[in-house]
Order: structure tokens, then sequence, then C-alpha cells
């Protein structure tokens, strides 16, 4: 019952996304602890004061203290449309911040105004850069490009890259298909109607194994029909229910680990056949002045070109990123590139073809089994520490104290819908609760395949 309304809601996210819940009323390890999960992604140096912008929005600490102070006036309510992706300060001193939704500029009140971006209805951003005066947003299926003072955008698309075969990630297929966003919102919607079967089917399985036997013709009829409808309805969408079952059984360890990096044919007719090659693969772009070229993250991985309308090139030497995205894209001090992701982080030397591990200072080593390593990191700051301070998003960081105020901001329902739809919410299984849709995906189809053979056998 929780899979079914769950997995409802984060259907239809945008219809919730001003729906906050309090982290006090969730396991205590939902609270924020030494800026973790999310809630420092990264800092920006602006006037005599740093941003600290994440999960919660964007917060100012003064030069010379420790006081942090809400910067949030302006940006709309709800955590969902507080999540900063990234920010910018132009030539101008202009500073920019993108949600995934929204791009918005402070105005000289101090206030945040949303800045309108040509973008496609649905699409969500992932990055913001700057190279001189001009302004790159990148989406997750287009670039958007301006200049001075910032009011036109320019949509581009970004050629094919070199050797590309036109085929997609068979994760993000088997991603859109088990919500049925692969066929459009004709398609989530059918996917809904799946969901509510799936909970009559469970609120009628649970009354008629234990509530006990009638002796009322009423009390009788009422069961018998709630087992005729259970079971007429459970075999006329068997089909449907074991398709939504194993595409989110596939979704976890371990049979994420299967498909994670293998690509197949687009789906014809559905939103993967695109016309567009980067359809929901970009992440970030951004200027490398030591290299003199564009360096492009994407979901397959980094590519280079020298100029937006050339070909991109994939890099030969590239550091680990976890298939669940990039967080920490930066440049240290030596001008190396700092790539973090759940995986770890990783000092990238584009020059020498290098990449070091940011804690061992060990050569990088592929990543096999499971997307998540010792340091899954969650942000980076090169403002509050000299020597750097690397958020991992359970432990957090201790270099710089974060105010107990924060300790409860709200939690979108989006993001507790996803706890409770993976299982993380139930943080008593501790480790374990990454088998849990693995288990539950078995016990599923377990309740399918039985339920169907005790159909059959009474039929007979």
């Amino acid at each position: 019952m929780l899979f079914c309304f769950s997995g409802i809601v984060l259907n239809h996210a945008d219809l919730f996304a001003g729906v906050d819940i309090s982290r006090a009323l969730l396991p205590a390890e939902y609270r924020y602890s030494q800026w973790n999960r999310g809630l420092l992604r990264g800092t920006m140096k602006w006037r005599d004061k740093t941003l600290i912008y994440g999960n919660a929005g964007i917060w100012t600490k003064n030069k010379g203290t420790d006081t942090i102070a809400d910067f949030n006036s302006g940006l709309p309510k709800g955590a969902d449309h507080r999540n900063i992706r990234g920010m910018v300060c132009m030539a101008n001193g202009f500073p920019l911040a993108i949600s995934q939704h929204h791009l918005y500029g402070l105005n000289k009140r101090g206030v945040w105004e949303k800045i309108d971006i040509p973008k496609d209805r649905g699409e969500r951003l992932s990055d913001i850069a700057q190279q001189g005066d001009s302004l790159i947003i990148t989406g997750r299926s287009y670039v958007y490009l301006s200049r001075y003072p910032y009011h036109v955008f320019r949509k581009i698309t970004l050629k094919k890259a070199g050797g590309d075969k036109g085929k997609v990630s068979l994760f993000r297929t088997i991603w859109l298909l088990h919500g049925g966003a692969l066929f459009g919102m004709a398609g989530k919607l059918f996917v809904d109607v799946v969901g509510l079967i799936f909970l009559f089917l469970s609120i009628s399985g649970l009354y008629y194994t234990f509530v006990p036997r009638s002796h009322s013709l009423f009390g009788t009829r009422i069961k018998a029909n709630m087992i005729k409808w259970h079971s007429n309805i459970g075999w006329t969408f068997m089909l449907f229910l074991l398709l939504l079952t194993i595409t989110g059984w596939m979704l976890r360890p371990p049979a994420l680990i299967a498909i994670a990096s293998v690509k197949i044919p687009p789906i014809p007719f559905s939103t993967m056949d695109s016309d567009n090659p980067w359809n929901d693969c970009l992440r970030s772009l951004r200027y490398d002045e030591d290299k003199g070229d564009w360096l492009l993250c994407t979901s397959d991985g980094f590519y280079a070109l020298h100029h937006l309308d050339d070909t991109p090139q994939r890099e030969k030497v590239q550091p680990p990123v976890s298939v669940m995205g990039i967080n920490v894209e930066q440049k240290d001090r030596r001008h190396r590139w700092l790539i973090g992701s759940f995986t770890g982080l990783y000092v990238w030397d584009r020059t020498h073809q290098q990449i070091t591990d940011y804690f061992t200072h060990q050569k990088a080593r592929p990543i096999s089994g499971m997307p998540i390593g010792n340091h899954a990191i969650s942000g980076f700051s090169s403002d509050l520490s000299h020597k750097g301070m690397a958020v991992d998003y359970n432990k957090g960081n201790t270099l710089f104290p974060m105010p107990n105020t924060m300790v409860s901001q709200p939690m979108s329902l989006r993001n507790v819908c996803i706890e409770v739809h993976t299982g993380r919410i139930f943080t008593f299984l501790g480790k374990s609760s990454l088998l849990y849709i693995f288990l539950m995906g078995i016990a599923c189809m377990w309740c399918l395949w039985s339920g169907r053979k005790i159909l059959k056998r009474n039929s007979n």
C-alpha cells in the first residue's frame, strides 16, 4: 500500500511541489547534521559574504563570523522549489542561482526574482556556469546561452557525440517505463490505475485473510464478492502487475548493477525516441580555461568540445561518477578538476590524464558493484576551510559548524515519497535497506504467482 500511495505522488510530483513534511516527524536519521543530506551542495564568495546553497535554499555567512542567515527572500515556498543546484556571480557582480525548475537573479533590494528561460515544459535544469560575460544554463536536454543583461536566451541542441550509435540507457528506459512516463501523460495515468489495482488487491487480500468468517448472509456475501473481484481483477491485469513489479525491482541493487551501464535502441514512439541525441542526458557544461575547451558532463560520461557547435568527443580518461549523478565539479588551487558523486571524490588532471582519489591520493580504480562508495559525496566548499571541505551525504563534515536551527529544515513530500518508495525510510533495517526492494519485489511476484495458481486450482 505504501508503494501505491508514494508511487502516485511521485508520478505527479509537480502537483505536490509546495507540500513539505517536517523532519521532526521522520526518523532521526533524516534530520540535518553537519551539513549532510545535501544541505550544503556548494558555496560562492559574494562581496563580504559566503553564500551557501543546497537542498534548503541559500544561506549567508558574513566574513569573520560563523553566523548563518537566511537568504531565500523571493524564492517560492516549498523545499522542492528551493533545491538550489548551482550559483555564479557574473563579471558585473550580479549573482544568479538555479533550482531544478527555474533561474533566479538577485535584485537591488536583495530579493530573488525569476528569470524566464525558453525551456520545454518538464525539462529540469542541472547546472549553471559562466565564461566571461556569457551565462550558460545546462538543462537535461538542451543548453541555454545568454549575455548581459541576461534577458534573452538562445536554446542550443548539441551535436551527436563522435561514435554515438544512437542507443539509450537501459536503466533510464526501465525507470521511465516503471512510472509510465516512457509514454507521456497517458502512460503515467495508466500506471496510476495499475497502482490503484495493486492497492485494491492488497486491501481485499488482507480483508479476506484476516477478517473472521461471518455467520450472517450479508457478511458472507461481502467476503464472497471481495474474493471474486480480487481474483478477476488480479487475473485480468496480471501482465501489467508483473511488469510494474519487475521494472521497480530492477531499479535498485543488486539488479541495478546488472543494467546500470547497458545501452539499448530507443523504444519507437516513446519519450526516449527523440531527435535530440542528448535527450535527458546532459548534466553540466563548464569551460576549462587550462585546456581551452568545454567539458561536457552527461549521464554517459564526459566529453570535450572546443566550440558549442562542435562534435563532442569522449574523454579517453574519465573519473568514476555514480549512476545517481554528479554533485561536485570545480577546480582546485592547482587547476585540477574535483569530481564528486556518491562513488567518491576524485582529482582529475586533464592535462596529464591522471585521476587520483581525493582522500587516499592513490590512483583511481574503476568502480564495480554498488553505486555508492566509502565516501558518498554530496557537496564541496573551498570557501569555508582553507583545506577544502568535502561533505559526505551521510556524515556531513565537521570543519564548519552547522547551526542547530537548520536541523529540522522541511523535506518535500516528493522526497519523503522517494524514501518510502525505495524503503530507505525504514532506517531500523540499517544497511540491509539496500536489499528492501529486491526482497519486496520477490515477495510481490510470489503473491501474484501463488494467487494465480490458487485461482486456477479453485476454478478446476
